[in-house]
């Protein structure tokens, strides 16, 4: 079987799992699933992470044609709209991965109202005289961090803003998204180019006090979703700012540094720094974000020498990923097309061994580009 092949028969399996899902009933977004029964955990609101249910269901609908798909990701898009104006920089995740991909996947208007909506929030959050968006009162990480605190996470700000930007015209959002995105590489991108996951600062004058990562092995260690959401947005922004070179270096430095140290079987364990032991976790949400970034660093590097590396390396990382998609070995009875070993929050021993639904949305939407049923300029938001 060719892998493009495989990828496709992989894709397949995904959405049967998507269709399963969708067919359960749930009251809430699905979070997290058990991967031997493939019961979801979900939350009432969406959390940070309910966007990615949309989106699955967005990408789902375009590979399908199933008009009842679209007809389910809108549904689930709108139960979101009362969180447009939370406080909260992590609604970046939710109206980006909901609502600008319910835009420019399937064109529909309620998704595209509520991305706006919501960039327009976080573009009035943004502190002038800081240069970034603080984490908001309504944070989702407000039990460890505080108003005065930034992480990498938050680059999910700018994508929608970056996204929003250029959909409407307006140069100054488009402009928000690259100084918040910018300013957080200055507090979190280490010298070495690892990714700290967050950082405190004076909420006058914006000097760091401290950076820190406080969900990872320690203080110090690089926590492999915050180094996958560094990757993400730079790479993302690259390709839509394309003039500014501040983007792509710092796409390139938290690329690089991701490709010097995962594994050499490519699944990164859920912290770079935590003992490489058989019964250590790995996190294959972490591995997807990293693979669907590369693929955008590919699409947005202007040297071609080097973007082939960049898909080389994500083609080969989301090869690694398929192994771990149910059913990974014959006889395994587990429900089909489940992303095993996602590990959500070691600190708290919550999840360490899940699917996870963003690992889901970024392992789904690299297939379909990789296979070639998805062209990844359509990813990027038209005037």
């Amino acid at each position: 079987m060719s892998q493009t092949a495989d990828f496709t028969a992989i894709t397949e399996r995904m959405i049967k799992r998507i269709r399963a899902t969708d067919a359960m009933g749930l009251n809430g977004f699905p979070h997290y699933a058990d991967t031997t029964t493939g019961e979801w955990t979900t939350t009432p609101d969406g959390f940070w992470t309910g966007g990615f249910w949309p989106g699955v269901l967005w990408h789902a609908f375009d590979q399908t044609g199933d008009s009842a798909l679209r007809d389910s990701a809108a549904r689930w898009t709108e139960r979101l709209s009362a969180r447009t104006e939370s406080r909260s920089v992590f609604k970046g995740f939710l109206f980006h991965f909901a609502g600008a991909t319910g835009d420019m996947l399937a064109g529909d208007p309620k998704a595209r109202e509520l991305a706006l909506a919501a960039a327009q929030s976080l573009q009035r959050a943004f502190h002038p005289s800081i240069g970034l968006i603080p984490l908001g009162k309504e944070a989702e990480e407000a039990h460890t961090v505080g108003d005065n605190d930034t992480n990498i996470d938050g680059l999910s700000a700018s994508l929608v803003m970056a996204w929003a930007g250029v959909r409407t015209g307006d140069t100054v959002l488009l402009q928000t998204a690259v100084d918040h995105a910018l300013r957080s590489g200055d507090y979190c991108v280490r010298d070495d180019d690892s990714v700290c996951q967050s950082a405190s600062f004076d909420g006058e004058t914006g000097k760091l006090i401290r950076n820190y990562t406080h969900k990872g092995y320690s203080d110090a260690s690089t926590w492999t979703r915050a180094q996958g959401w560094a990757m993400l947005g730079y790479s993302y922004l690259a390709g839509i700012d394309r003039e500014n070179p501040r983007l792509l270096r710092m796409a390139e430095r938290v690329s690089d540094w991701w490709i010097a140290h995962v594994p050499s079987d490519l699944i990164a364990l859920w912290d770079f720094d935590a003992p490489e032991q058989p019964s250590t976790p790995r996190d294959t949400s972490g591995t997807a974000i990293a693979a669907a970034s590369l693929l955008r660093l590919a699409h947005a590097h202007p040297d071609e020498s080097r973007a082939r590396s960049y898909r080389d390396f994500a083609e080969r990382t989301v090869h690694a990923l398929c192994a771990e998609v149910t059913p990974t070995e014959q006889g395994d009875t587990r429900p089909p097309g489940i992303l095993t070993r996602g590990c959500f929050d070691k600190t708290r021993e919550e999840a360490t061994e899940a699917e996870l639904i963003w690992g889901d949305y970024f392992l789904l939407e690299s297939l379909r580009i990789l296979s070639g049923t998805l062209d990844i300029e359509r990813l990027y938001p038209r005037g």
